[in-house]
């Protein structure tokens, strides 16, 4: 037959556990088995014996219950009224026995019968026993006590009651005999009987299927294993508890140890027999002790435990559905920790990589990124750091191939106070034969470990190194700062006190990393300014470099670019004719060289539509057309951007009338500050930007008073990232605003509470103060439509040139005025006004309500006419034609030499 034994197990040499027998889930030979049958039979007994322990209890109820209704019957029979004159009549049977019938049946027991104080039956239910002697204890009962008693009958048992019957006086007159069998109470409690069978069914029926599913579970959790079977697995578990190379602890909820393997022993030193002793006793370090007894999980938490590092493992067990208590493992992770903590090292490098390639590059300023490369090495890698640039590299220039050795400080971090160190701005020049000049010729970078025994680093200056040892430096790394093939730099890492540890070969590498990465960051920061100072310089050269001479206004105005790219924003002053000037601000839409050539070619044009004198509504349609134009261009600049439009405000001024024309497209409306300094945005139409309009453009008169403030300004001072236009143009308006500020003041004013704290786009700003011309310096006179008028007119003239001092330009103007007045005559239509202007210039204006513009050209010689134009050209400095709403105006205008305008001064 075959063994239901196990055999040896090859990798522990143990037993291995007997097979379960699959015949019989429930065998009588596996533990699950048994504790099948043990149940089984417990509840078997159980129920059995509650059955019988139920039968004698209901017999005990069944006595009591007889015996509680005789007597309750003979009581109640006993002290009925009328009972004691019935047994003192001379017939008592007569008397009592119709009322001893109806009592028996109403109380439900067998008999009632009365007797008299020697026990001779008076009444009974058989007629045959009245006058007999009664059975029973009727001594006790005539002593004048009640009586119950058990006794057997020839129908079974039964119980009696007898009751004595007194008189008021106390003497016993008869009593009272009530009985019932004990079998005729049976249906009061019969009833238990099914109720107990059927309880104990299904006390049985649940007892097997619990019993059953216990069965199986240990079945399950045996294996089916039997006793021996369990017993081999036991030892082989304890085998093993002991042989793994991790301690086990198990500690009840006293703070006593249950249980100790062979690891754990050995790791905190306990005794051999160390179970069931409180830890406190055991002599464990103080903070394991803590941690055992705390009751609180803890996960790998390490204690020094002698020359070991013990790693802790901590749970409670109750929270699992075990008992109260604790189970610990400790883990030896003395060599681990060694490990662990080079892995350490290597993380902190790794996240000083991290951090580098964050922090440094930020910015396209080559100083601050050198900046940032300190900023990231000091503290963590090292006390002090410095870099050192090339001139050529912090101008944004191409470095060349000589003089590398002469650099600039541009970072020291890492100290204070007087240093020996060369600071900040300070020129260097590396002497041949130092160690720095060895290192920016081979492009390397050096490490020295101990301060005091290298010399090669002490070659640049004795003095200053004897003090610097004596500051407590006593490693360096020097890492020379290349990229893309050319030196740029060198940065510097030194350690002192803070630091004891010197520099090792990781921490060179990590420096050659960190440089390297900088290097880079700088020279993009380098290409940046350059490309930046050609693209500001393009733009500034764009600007205008001097306001024109006039008369009109006091005019002030400032410029502010970008903090990051070069913008298309600008302002223009334009002297025109009759001492007019006007006044212009703009913003071309995005940033680049293309916004800033775009915007030379909006200023160009708005000098060349201005020479024509047209109007303000005129000029903007003019360049509406020209912006479109150039959006049309596909053509991708080298920076990559396009133009999507642009703002514009143009203004006129005439000191003459004190009219100023405003139209703008797109752009902010100006702000307009009276004398008394009240600050108000007139109503001036905004109309679309340039290059989207599709209408015709609007214009505003504004008749300002002498001593006005015109404000004009771009986008950028009102609106910016953090600040709602709104609020920016409510701001600066507050601001303008107050009497008896000059231009230069009201700039200054602005750019000290209205400048956004951190510009995005270029901010233009132009502020101009009102004139008017005295009167005295205008004269005008209405031409009639006759010939004979011209000689009138150019007498008059004559007259007023003489007041004003211009004897020396009478004859040349009165051959300009004739001219021109006679085509007006000849050519025009009336009203015909002549108007002479003395300011800087001489102006002499000839209007009529003629539309048609005159043209100068070659006369022949046999022409009688057609050079007066001719001349006019020869002997005046410009001239022109100006359209108005009216008509038109032919204008010239002559220099007037220094005697003169100092004499009309």
């Amino acid at each position: 037959m075959r063994d239901g034994g196990g055999g040896q197990d090859p990798g522990t040499g143990l037993k291995a556990p007997a097979r379960p027998n699959r015949r019989s889930r429930f065998g009588a030979g596996g533990v699950a088995g048994r504790v099948l049958l043990w149940q089984l039979a417990a509840v078997v007994l159980l129920v059995a014996a509650a059955t019988t322990a139920l039968v004698i209890q209901i017999g005990k109820d069944m006595r009591r219950d007889a015996t509680d209704r005789s007597l309750a019957a003979a009581e109640a029979f006993a002290h009925a009224p009328g009972m004691v004159p019935a047994l003192r009549s001379t017939d008592p049977t007569a008397a009592l026995q119709p009322f001893a019938e109806p009592a028996r049946k109403e109380s439900g027991v067998d008999f009632v019968s009365v007797l008299s104080p020697d026990g001779i039956r008076y009444t009974g239910p058989v007629s045959v026993l009245i006058g007999k002697r009664a059975d029973g204890d009727i001594a006790r009962a005539a002593a004048g006590q009640a009586v119950t008693e058990t006794y057997r009958g020839p129908l079974g048992e039964a119980v009696r009651a007898i009751v004595p019957v007194t008189d008021p006086t106390g003497r016993l007159v008869g009593m009272v005999s009530a009985g019932i069998r004990t079998g005729n109470v049976v249906s009061t409690v019969d009833h238990r009987l099914p109720l107990l069978l059927g309880a104990a069914a299904l006390a049985l029926a649940l007892a097997v299927s619990g019993a059953t599913q216990m069965s199986r579970r240990l079945r399950r959790q045996t294996h089916g294993l039997g006793p021996t079977g369990i017993t081999r697995m036991f030892e082989h578990h304890d085998a093993v508890l002991h042989a793994v190379r991790e301690g086990v602890l198990i500690i009840d909820q006293d703070g006593r140890l249950l249980l100790a393997n062979d690891e754990a022993k050995r790791l905190l030193g306990l005794p051999p027999a160390p179970e069931h002793q409180h830890l406190s006793t055991l002599d464990l370090d103080p903070a394991v002790t803590e941690l055992l007894l705390s009751g609180r999980a803890a996960e790998d938490e390490v204690f020094p435990v002698g020359e070991r590092l013990i790693a802790v493992n901590h749970r409670p067990t109750a929270i699992y559905g075990g008992p109260l208590g604790s189970v610990a493992t400790l883990r030896d992770t003395t060599e681990l920790r060694a490990v662990a903590g080079l892995a350490q090292v290597a993380r902190e490098r790794l996240r000083l990589l991290y951090q580098a390639g964050k922090r440094i590059g930020t910015t396209l300023d080559v100083v601050r990124t050198a900046e940032e490369l300190a900023e990231v090495a000091v503290p963590r890698f090292a006390d002090i750091a410095t870099v050192d640039l090339l001139d050529p590299v912090l101008a944004g220039d191409e470095p060349g191939t000589d003089l590398l050795t002469v650099m600039r400080r541009v970072v020291a971090r890492g100290i204070e106070g007087n240093w020996p160190l060369y600071g900040v701005g300070e020129s260097i020049e590396w002497i041949p034969g130092a160690a720095q000049t060895r290192n920016l010729e081979s492009g390397r970078a050096s490490m020295v470990t101990d301060l005091r025994a290298d010399q090669a680093w002490r070659t640049q200056d004795e003095e200053r190194s004897e003090e610097i040892l004596r500051r407590g430096l006593h490693s360096q790394i020097t890492a020379p700062m290349r990229a893309r093939g050319v030196t740029l730099g060198m940065a510097i890492f030194w350690r002192g006190a803070a630091t004891p540890e010197p520099f090792t070969e990781d921490d060179l590498s990590l420096a050659e990393e960190l440089v390297a990465g900088a290097a880079v960051c700088i020279d993009n920061a380098r290409r940046y300014t350059r490309e930046h100072a050609v693209a500001v310089t393009l733009q500034r050269s764009l600007l205008p470099r001097r306001l024109p001479e006039q008369n009109a206004l006091e005019v002030a105005h400032r410029y502010l670019p970008a903090q990051a790219g070069v913008g298309g924003d600008w302002f223009d002053i334009i002297a025109l004719p009759g001492a007019r000037v006007a006044l212009v601000v703009g913003d071309v839409v995005g940033h680049g060289l293309h916004a800033a050539a775009t915007m030379g070619r909006l200023r160009t044009a708005i000098h060349n539509f201005s020479s024509l004198d047209i109007a303000p509504d005129e000029l903007l349609g003019h360049l509406d057309e020209l912006v479109a134009t150039i959006d049309q261009d596909k053509t991708v600049e080298s920076d990559g951007g396009t133009v999507t439009g642009a703002t514009c405000l143009y203004a006129i001024y005439d000191p003459v009338s004190g009219v100023c024309t405003v139209a703008r497209a797109g752009h902010p409306p100006p702000v307009i500050v009276q004398p008394d300094g009240t600050a108000v945005f007139p109503d001036v139409p905004g109309n679309p930007p340039l290059g989207t309009a599709a209408l015709p453009f609007e214009v505003t008169e504004l008749r300002l008073p002498q001593d006005s403030r015109i404000v004009l300004y771009t986008n950028g001072l009102v609106h910016s990232r953090h600040r709602d236009l709104d609020v920016g143009m409510q701001l600066l308006r507050t601001t303008v605003a107050g009497p008896g500020r000059t231009p230069e003041e009201t700039c200054e004013a602005v750019l000290a509470t209205a400048l956004p704290p951190h510009p995005s786009d270029d901010i233009a700003l132009l502020v101009a103060r009102t004139r008017l011309l005295a009167e005295r310096q205008v004269a005008e006179w209405q031409v009639p439509a006759d010939p004979a008028a011209v000689s009138r007119i150019r007498t008059e003239c004559a007259s007023r040139l003489a007041d004003w001092g211009l004897d020396e330009i009478a004859f040349t103007t009165e051959l300009i005025l004739s001219e021109l007045i006679t085509n007006a005559i000849r050519y025009g239509a009336q009203p015909i006004t002549v108007r002479l202007i003395c300011d800087r210039y001489l102006t002499c204006e000839v209007a009529d309500a003629s539309s048609t513009s005159p043209h100068p050209r070659h006369a022949s010689s046999t022409d009688e006419g057609g050079r007066g134009l001719f001349l006019v050209a020869q002997f005046a400095n410009r001239w022109g034609t100006r359209y108005t709403a009216h008509g038109k105006v032919i204008w010239t205008e002559q220099s007037l030499v220094s005697d003169a305008l100092d004499r009309r001064d």
